[in-house]
């Protein structure tokens, strides 16, 4: 392992052990105190945690080389296992709006959540703020893209606290129960969101789809400055993480020679790979000229792709 990805590394599991203490001691205090805010955030705190530790598990899985069941290699594991997050999530934040539905309609004799439910919010919005620092900091030394977003999911878990936190002042202070519990279906109906965005993030990736369709203008535009290259057909672009696969038909003089043909084709590679970052693998299939497939049905030609995408 590099010395980049093992700093990365040290950096997510301490940011892991000290969200899962965190998370723990929310959830053993909500129960505790009554308090149902503080109960959905230590469960958003928990889910953290597990989103932590199987990215952990998942970038192990990333790193293995491509085999022959696995030509492409392991990459779209994370995009699996962000699915799989994706539900844990949200089934834990519908049971929290479950739970909180519940307590406002249901008569029943609710306690007032006490003060330890106060400390154990404020201690996390401190550990929170200084990890959060902590993240951003290795993230600028590291360049690590992973580290920044887990310091802007911190910056956010900091804001919800925060909620819970005057929240419970105002249910001490007013006395009313039902402040805390609309605060934990808030963090609920929040917590099922960020799960839906987290399932429709990874869907694109997974239907071989790309989430900015501009990028085939830049392909075309790569096909433009080879000399030789004519006719961008066909043109398949799809993820693997941040990386991309490209695959495209051209069209060739006839008449040239196979090695000149080839040439031409690691020509266009290369104008591709300057124009677009993280390219994975680049598949150019030549063609002479006047004999593309009349019948095509999958790709995207430089003829009729959109001028204002």
């Amino acid at each position: 392992m590099s010395s980049k990805l093992q700093k990365v590394r040290n950096a997510s599991i301490f940011s892991t052990v000290l969200n899962a203490i965190l998370a723990l001691g929310k959830i053993t205090i909500g129960f505790i105190s009554g308090s149902l805010a503080v109960l959905s955030d230590g469960l958003d705190s928990a889910g953290d945690v597990l989103t932590s530790v199987i990215m952990i598990v998942t970038a192990r899985l990333m790193r293995k080389p491509p085999n022959i069941k696995f030509p492409y290699g392991y990459d779209k594991a994370e995009s699996i296992a962000s699915k799989s997050i994706s539900f844990f999530i949200f089934f834990a934040g519908a049971q929290l709006v479950f739970s909180a539905v519940r307590k406002l309609f249901i008569i029943e004799d609710n306690p007032i959540p006490g003060v330890l439910a106060l400390w154990v919010t404020a201690i996390s919005i401190v550990v929170k703020i200084i990890l959060s620092l902590h993240q951003k900091r290795k993230a600028n030394q590291l360049q690590s893209h992973m580290l920044k977003a887990n310091a802007r999911n911190m910056q956010n878990d900091i804001l919800i606290s925060g909620s819970v936190l005057l929240g419970l002042l105002l249910t001490q202070t007013l006395g009313i129960y039902q402040i805390d519990v609309i605060i934990g279906l808030g963090i609920g109906l929040y917590i099922m969101w960020t799960a839906y965005k987290i399932f429709l993030s990874t869907s694109t990736e997974l239907m071989d789809g790309v989430d900015d369709p501009s990028i085939y203008n830049k392909v075309f535009e790569a096909v433009a400055e080879v000399k030789g290259a004519t006719n961008p057909h066909r043109a398949r672009i799809r993820q693997m993480g941040n990386q991309y696969l490209v695959a495209i038909d051209i069209e060739v003089d006839g008449a040239i020679s196979v090695a000149k043909s080839h040439e031409i084709a690691a020509e266009l590679e290369q104008s591709i790979k300057k124009k677009i970052p993280n390219v994975y693998d680049i598949l150019v299939h030549i063609e002479p000229y006047g004999h593309s497939e009349k019948d095509e049905k999958f790709g995207i030609s430089h003829k009729n792709f959109p001028k204002d995408i």
